[in-house]
């Protein structure tokens, strides 16, 4: 767990807007009435009043016996106590920023904490656990986050380890086993008409050749079987290929399963179909059948592509950490989640409905989809793209000379753990408020995990708490990560830590955490943007970036701090070509704005290491 800056700023707000002082609990209004001047002589004065003697409301004191001792001076705010390297910024960006490496965090081997068989000790209010911040007298714990006091059982304060990082694993039972390559890997591949377009790509020969979209699909599918026959040999691989039609080759052993006219449009259906579709054997034992399915493709037809997803999602689903991998160059015009039915520029609105509902049951089913297409077409990847976004795959434009490269990367095995959870814990007074709980705890459903998995988080404090909160030394914050790891093993970990608190004024440059706030700026701008929420990306990056500048200005930036300045750039780009919050992204916009929310500070440090050891 990281933090954008060193100290919690407590009069930072969400906007950007900087606070000079603790702003009262309610907004102060000056109720005086402006009164004309009155033209002409002026009005004789007012009689004086007869003020009656007050009645008194009880009768007096006694005289106390010696006078009270004077109330101390209210301590003063805590100055930051960050390390100082060129003088101190004023911040008019939220800086209160947590953010997690969860694939990091599910790597039980690289995990130092304490670890324990039993679960944590958890509030009954909050649900924050017991750490070693926790405070304990006479058997009885007060929550540090709520404040609500919790009945402790014995020793539960010993049990609690002292780095503030705790490994809770459950006993796993002989029913809980699986073999690590018990997943199924489905190409899911578009068929239409429009896969006969030709590119011209240079030969071995020389002279140039003309490959249509579909034989270098059935390239890329080969080069990506014989990939996953040589590292993955025990995985199961599956074949589903859409045009007017969802036909379902399975492994291609067994007969083919099609899904035409009536059964396009039934999600239940197709859903029931998909579960029941039987793939028993891994690709050491069908590969061969795989490839001569391929080689047998021809393409013709409308594109079913959101029947085609729904069915493979299904199949999928029976073996957790399992991927499926959409292959397409054209939007979806026939059947569910077809885009074309008005001839208006903005999707169907049932549109967005299905594939944010599939999304979520590819979430719960522990599926990974990967989307795909080629470059000059339009699939309206700002929908289709949700499907990757929920589920942790990439999304993509690739050409014909680049989609296999592509395709064997996005089928490589690499999924860390499944039905991953998040949850942030601040003290009651704080809040997070670009998430839909504006409580002081935030839950986030993540689902499957790959390396380099990045989530950061903006908090803030209530005007109200403000005050209060200035008095403190520090602030508590806690994350708890449930997850399942690749050896069906249930872990629950829980990383607690404080923080000193400041105040906008005077925050050393050295304090703040480049990385961090890049990665949050990448993030919650495009997922601003792809919410439609265009004005607001372009205010809290307006903030960014004056703040990035301020950094530059008092310390000098590190070039692996450029990249995020890059960032902003490019955010920047696509903002200002928007001109409406309700105009469609391009899918090369659309496509930024998704890897954009996947933003991670990890893989720009790999591309940057990668890139200075070419050179």
């Amino acid at each position: 767990m990281e933090f954008a800056c060193s100290h919690v700023v407590c009069d930072a707000t969400p906007d950007g807007a900087e606070s000079t002082s603790v702003p009262p609990v309610e907004q102060q209004h000056d109720n005086r009435v402006a009164v004309k001047p009155q033209e002409g002589p002026a009005p004789p004065p007012l009689p004086p009043r007869r003020l009656r003697k007050p009645r008194p409301l009880s009768l007096p004191l006694p005289p106390l016996p010696s006078p009270l001792p004077p109330l101390p001076p209210p301590r003063p705010p805590v100055p930051p106590r960050g390390r100082r390297s060129g003088g101190g910024v004023r911040p008019g960006a939220n800086v209160n920023v947590v953010s997690a490496n969860i694939g990091e965090l599910v790597d039980l081997g690289r995990a130092a904490g304490r670890r324990c068989a039993q679960g944590p000790v958890a509030c009954g209010k909050c649900g924050a656990a017991l750490s070693c911040l926790s405070s304990i007298r006479s058997n009885v714990w007060e929550c540090e986050f709520c404040g609500f006091d919790n009945a402790s059982p014995d020793g539960a304060g010993e049990a609690c380890g002292g780095l503030g990082d705790d490994l809770y694993l459950s006993i796993q039972s002989d029913d809980d086993y699986q073999n690590l390559e018990d997943t199924l890997l489905v190409f899911c591949v578009d068929v239409s008409g429009s896969m006969s377009v030709t590119a011209e790509l240079p030969s071995r020969g020389g002279s140039p050749v003309h490959v249509s979209r579909l034989e270098g699909m059935q390239d890329a599918l080969q080069r990506a079987l014989s990939s996953v026959l040589q590292q993955s040999p025990h995985r199961r691989v599956a074949l589903v290929t859409f045009n007017d039609e969802v036909v379902i080759y399975g492994d291609g052993t067994g007969a083919p399963l099609t899904l035409s006219e009536w059964a396009l449009l039934d999600y239940d259906h197709i859903w029931q179909q998909g579960v029941a579709y039987s793939v028993p054997h891994c690709i050491a034992e069908t590969c061969q059948q795989l490839v001569q399915r391929v080689k047998d493709l021809r393409e013709h037809g409308a594109t079913c592509l959101g029947p085609a997803a729904l069915a493979s999602v299904a199949m999928a689903s029976r073996y957790p950490g399992s991927k499926v991998i959409l292959c397409t160059d054209g939007k979806a015009n026939i059947g569910l989640g077809e885009m074309e039915l008005s001839p208006s520029p903005s999707p169907s609105p049932t549109a967005p409905y299905f594939y944010g509902r599939l999304a979520l049951q590819a979430v719960g089913s522990g599926v990974i989809i990967s989307v795909m297409t080629f470059e000059g077409t339009d699939c309206r990847l700002a929908d289709v793209g949700r499907l990757s976004d929920a589920t942790g795959g990439t999304v993509n434009i690739v050409s014909i000379g680049t989609v296999a490269t592509e395709i064997q990367s996005a089928s490589t095995d690499n999924v860390l753990a499944t039905g991953v959870t998040a949850t942030v814990f601040a003290p009651d007074g704080v809040y997070f408020p670009y998430e839909e709980d504006s409580d002081h705890k935030v839950v986030k459903e993540i689902g499957n995990v790959t390396r380099g998995l990045q989530v950061t988080v903006q908090f803030a404090v209530r005007p109200q708490f403000r005050a209060v909160f200035l008095q403190r030394e520090t602030l508590p914050f806690q994350l708890q990560l449930l997850f399942t790891t690749r050896e069906r093993e249930k872990v629950t970990r829980v990383i607690t830590a404080r923080r000193p608190v400041a105040t906008c004024s005077g925050i050393p440059a050295g304090s703040l955490n480049v990385a961090v706030l890049g990665v949050h700026c990448a993030q919650l701008c495009a997922s601003l943007t792809m919410g439609g929420r265009v004005q607001e990306a372009q205010r809290h990056l307006k903030a960014q970036r004056d703040l990035h500048q301020q950094i530059s200005k008092q310390r000098p930036i590190q070039a692996e701090e450029n990249i995020y300045g890059n960032w902003m750039d490019t955010m920047k780009t696509i903002c200002d070509d928007i001109t409406t919050e309700s105009q469609t992204l391009s899918d090369e916009a659309a496509r930024v704005m998704y890897q954009m929310k996947r933003a991670s500070s990890d893989n720009n440090n790999n591309d940057n290491s990668s890139s200075s050891s070419s050179t």
